[in-house]
């Protein structure tokens, strides 16, 4: 593929501002001449963008489904992370990009953004309980199909669809899935990232760090500069004409090392102390209804989010070649980063 017109969601966002400005810096020459644009909300935002030499396509909203199916027929490689709840619009994208198969009859590439909550079950309640590890080569296409059919989940449904319609269209979708996400990011506008700065304001609140029932329930995590290189790398491959697996094989996991919730609450405990933030380092238990402060617009998602076990190995990605370099040195000092972050009123 030469030269592709490249579209990337979500730009004023954490995960999807730190993909652009790494593929702006890009050191493969397959990318170097990939003409990149952004779809951004507003037109306060597309003048920013503008400014910076960066072509851009302007929605006011997620339901302008027939303006995002136009604007998506017009691009080689869709980077998705702004709609991973909104199913309809994921869709109006991936349909936009089959218009242009018709049209053009060349290979076309959708990549999704996801979460592992999307395999994480429900400990607490007893709705659902998991007790395995999960590997981007096993069939996690079709887990997710038997998984939704007992318990429908908005994220894991948008996954579903858009296989399904570029499976249909002849768009080849790649999905990835990412854990909790730490660090700083690298884009224009938010820098910090949900799940730990949620925990981190609610300790602000209660003064102290919290987490759910016993805590004993185990996670993974990623800085967001190495996810940021997983999009790279497989773009990259994308370009070079390469095989990347795709539709129902085509679901890519992110770790970098794991974590259990109260160990997590252990660690803002501490920077909060040492920053002067918290007066004290202990930590506390609570129950899965008080939790519900950490989402109380969707509390039904706080045992997905702050609670479950959800445990994956990024096998696949790294057969890509993907090389994540971020260590547990630096998983450690990432609660001291982001919560300095939310003392300075960064927003996610």
């Amino acid at each position: 593929m030469e030269a592709p017109n490249i579209l990337i969601t979500g730009v004023t966002g954490y995960i999807g501002g730190t993909i652009l400005t790494t593929l702006q810096n890009t050191s493969y020459p397959s990318l170097k001449n990939a003409k990149l644009s952004v779809l951004v909300r507003g037109e306060s935002k597309a003048a920013f963008f503008r400014q910076k030499g960066i072509e851009t396509e302007v929605i006011e909203g997620a339901g302008q489904l027939d303006l995002l199916r136009k604007v998506a027929s017009n691009y080689d490689i869709i980077i998705n992370p702004a709609f991973c709840f909104q199913t309809d619009a994921a869709n109006a994208l991936v349909l936009g990009m089959g218009d242009r198969v018709k049209q053009i009859g060349k290979e076309l590439h959708f990549i999704q953004t996801s979460g592992t909550s999307n395999v994480g079950d429900r400990p607490i309640t007893g709705r659902y309980y998991e007790d395995r590890i999960f590997s981007d080569n096993d069939d996690i296409f079709g887990y997710e199909v038997e998984r939704n059919k007992k318990e429908p989940y908005p994220q894991r449904t948008t996954e579903l669809v858009i296989t399904k319609t570029g499976d249909e269209v002849g768009v080849k979708t790649h999905i990835i899935m990412s854990p909790t996400i730490y660090g700083i990011g690298t884009g224009f506008f938010n820098k910090i990232s949900i799940q730990i700065p949620t925990l981190i304001r609610t300790a602000l609140e209660f003064g102290q760090a919290e987490y759910i029932a016993d805590g004993k329930e185990e996670w993974d995590y990623i800085h967001v500069v190495d996810l940021a290189t997983l999009y790279e790398t497989m773009l990259a491959k994308i370009v070079q004409g390469e095989d990347v697996p795709y539709g129902e094989r085509g679901i890519f996991f992110s770790e970098t090392g794991n974590y259990r919730w109260k160990e997590l609450a252990q660690g803002i405990a501490d920077a909060g102390k040492a920053l002067g933030a918290l007066k004290t380092n202990e930590t506390k238990s609570i129950t899965l209804e008080e939790a519900r402060k950490l989402n109380p617009t969707n509390p039904e998602y706080v045992e997905l989010g702050f609670a479950s076990n959800s445990r994956t190995r990024a096998h696949k990605s790294r057969e890509l070649g993907w090389g994540p370099t971020k260590t547990e040195k630096d998983w450690q000092a990432g609660f001291r980063d982001d919560f300095e972050a939310v003392l300075k009123g960064v927003v996610t």
